[in-house]
């Protein structure tokens, strides 16, 4: 994985994946890291890599600081089941923002900002069943980094915004266009749908929520590109 630190302002310097490690050891070493757990977010548009930048940093922390410094909690672990998407007519908009459970990723990220005493469990998305799972990613008390990712953490709608202050820091991911829409095309096909089927679905959702959410890159205090 090759990334890219952009500072909003505009300039640009590159770098490797440790640049991204480096900025988020300093969110846990650098003033204010003594006074509670700190929540970074990683906001972006679909399959730009947001998932994939997460486990890394999380992966590095731990090799860095120890097993359990920090942990993972995705948005998409609160996508709403398919029963309910049926029930909501709202199948074929699966991953806009109203196909979410906002407010249930908001009450968890408070807890996670809040409790430093109990194991906290964070559900996941399971692209196999196409569903989400309950309690996939584990919280410990010792846990001093969260990292959480999702399309729509930049949002300046309500509950985002509530969900926005509790965060540290929040990047934002990205990729080229070619290099998403290759990676949602696989995604789509790995998960059943044929080739026709996948472009019809990237086009008419997937490219329209990318859309949504590039409009709130510049409100993002970092850039990271994954391409």
């Amino acid at each position: 994985m090759h990334v890219e630190g952009i500072p909003v302002e505009g300039t640009s310097t590159p770098a490797g994946p440790e640049r991204a490690v480096a900025r988020a050891l300093g969110l846990l070493r650098g003033p204010g890291s003594g006074t509670g757990r700190v929540l970074l977010g990683l906001a972006g548009p679909p399959a730009a890599g947001k998932s994939t930048l997460a486990r890394h940093l999380i992966d590095e922390i731990n090799r860095l600081e120890g097993p359990d410094t920090a942990a993972y909690l995705p948005l998409d672990g609160f996508h709403l089941s398919n029963a309910q998407l049926d029930r909501l007519d709202l199948r074929s908009r699966k991953g806009a923002p109203e196909t979410f459970d906002a407010r249930g990723y908001l009450t968890l990220l408070q807890r996670v900002a809040a409790d430093r005493f109990h194991d906290i469990y964070a559900p996941d998305f399971d692209r196999t069943l196409d569903e989400p799972v309950a309690a996939r990613h584990l919280i410990r008390p010792c846990t001093r980094l969260v990292v959480t990712e999702g399309n729509y953490l930049a949002s300046s709608a309500t509950p985002w915004t509530d969900a926005r202050a509790l965060l540290r820091e929040l990047w934002y991911v990205d990729a080229e266009h070619a290099a998403r829409d290759a990676r949602l095309l696989d995604r789509h096909t790995a998960g059943g749908q044929d080739r026709a089927a996948a472009r019809q679905r990237v086009d008419l959702n997937d490219l329209p929520n990318a859309a949504y959410v590039e409009t709130t890159r510049m409100t993002c205090d970092w850039t990271v590109r994954t391409d």
